[in-house]
């Protein structure tokens, strides 16, 4: 049996193409960011696209714990506590408790981490625009099939993720990959 019609390989061809043109894209985006926080003449900014992230997760959720964050974010707790504590130390984010709970501690946005908050979501908001106006081209119908497959292949990818990436997900077994190297090595 045939696995591969045309219609799939090229639809493949064209996943792994948008691939490396998104890493290049967000390469480039990110580095976009960093030269706008330069541009408003703010005295720093976070080291790293991750931190800045945590800082939207606590403008969008303030107040919210590390456990919060980190399972909004799909990292870990320890990830999170390391890059808040980071992002306290340079004052971009404010430790409070709730009078209800004294040991539990949350985190909210200084007015410098408020700066960093608004000018992501700016971009967030220009690159939303800048998507609605793309699929402007396609039709109800075909917007509702690449919704589906977006969706479907998205929780493909968070099962694997959360399971571990193995040989099978891949459709490979241990025997296909040896048999792939023992041709390679004739």
């Amino acid at each position: 049996m045939e696995y591969k019609s045309l219609n799939k390989q090229m639809l493949y061809d064209h996943y792994i193409r948008y691939l490396h043109i998104q890493e290049r894209l967000s390469e480039s985006e990110i580095k976009l960011f960093f030269s706008l926080i330069e541009e408003a003449k703010m005295e720093d900014s976070p080291q790293s696209i991750t931190a800045v992230h945590v800082v939207e997760c606590i403008g969008k959720y303030h107040p919210i714990n590390s456990t919060s964050i980190a399972e909004k974010m799909g990292l870990s707790k320890a990830s999170i506590t390391k890059i808040g504590n980071k992002l306290l130390l340079d004052g971009y984010v404010k430790r409070t408790q709730l009078t209800e709970n004294k040991k539990e501690v949350y985190f909210r946005l200084t007015p410098k981490g408020k700066k960093i908050f608004e000018l992501h979501e700016k971009l967030h908001e220009l690159e939303e625009q800048r998507f609605y106006r793309f699929l402007d081209k396609y039709s109800d119908e075909e917007i509702t099939v690449i919704r589906r497959f977006l969706q479907d292949y998205s929780l493909d990818m968070e099962s694997r993720l959360s399971r571990g990436i193995t040989l099978e997900d891949r459709g490979y077994t241990d025997e296909d990959l040896g048999n792939s190297l023992e041709e390679e090595k004739s």
